[in-house]
């Protein structure tokens, strides 16, 4: 994250400096998801370490903790970020949004049926529960965000009413877990990836606002040097570029390389 914005200037972008980055793809976008991929197999990797192979590691460290956080934060207002910059620059075209709205809902509807799917298997494998995990998550806000992709400031007042009302929910006693995915949730639930969506579609829309503020027009807003054909920034940029395809293949890759040196042995196999 700080090696994608390290390199930031105080100057004004030239008129010619936007030009030449309006539709193209913001290298620093895709090498700061491309950071939170590796930050995030490593976290997986201690996961598996932890429960696959006996390794003990606390994973409720104060490290660990925040670790996963900065990962879960990352991903989350790269959404809201990159739905911006997608709407913003639809709308210097002659045509503006006309079917950006169901481009969104195809992506949206692929996420969550991701997820879905990752939730399914674990359950069958008896590997553990996803019921709404990050995928879920991040697929229903591609579908609720498009309404919101207009505003900046606005966006904060939603921000204020969300946040607030997320802590307010996790407060309310429930005993069915369905309402789980707004954050209600009964005594002893803990499945293995939980992003209640009041909390983090509120993220989303932090996001949007950084988005509105850094990207107008879609268009980057400072300068910034293009370091996207130099180590490490080409491979970053690379993995941010197939962040979904990654993520729904590392842990089977993981697990397979922990199987395959002897360090786990999982019963299902």
């Amino acid at each position: 994250m700080t090696q994608a914005t390290a390199a930031v200037s105080p100057k004004t972008p030239t008129s010619q400096e936007r030009a030449k980055s309006s539709g193209r793809r913001l290298w620093e976008i895709d090498t700061w998801r491309g950071l939170a991929i590796v930050s995030m197999v490593i976290y997986h990797l201690a996961w598996d370490l932890r429960a696959f192979a006996e390794v003990y590691i606390d994973l409720f460290s104060p490290f660990w903790f925040y670790f996963q956080r900065s990962i879960a934060s990352s991903f989350v207002l790269l959404v809201g970020i990159s739905l911006t910059v997608t709407y913003n620059r639809a709308l210097q075209k002659p045509d503006r949004t006309k079917g950006l709205y169901w481009k969104f809902f195809r992506r949206g509807l692929l996420v969550f049926g991701t997820g879905l799917a990752m939730g399914t298997i674990l359950r069958f494998l008896g590997a553990g529960r996803i019921d709404f995990g990050v995928l879920h998550m991040i697929g229903v806000s591609i579908l609720l965000a498009y309404p919101f992709l207009r505003f900046r400031w606005l966006n904060l007042l939603f921000i204020a009413i969300l946040m607030p009302l997320s802590y307010y929910l996790k407060t309310i006693p429930v005993t069915t877990e369905a309402w789980v995915w707004l954050g209600m949730t009964p005594p002893g639930y803990a499945p293995q990836d939980f992003f209640p969506l009041v909390h983090w579609f509120a993220v989303v829309l932090i996001g949007v606002f950084i988005g509105n503020s850094l990207y107008t027009k879609g268009v980057r807003q400072f300068a910034l040097r293009d370091y996207s054909a130099f180590f490490p920034f080409n491979l970053l940029g690379f993995l941010g570029q197939h962040s979904l395809l990654i993520y729904v293949i590392h842990q089977p890759i993981l697990i397979g390389i922990l199987m395959a040196t002897g360090v786990a042995n999982l019963g299902f196999f």
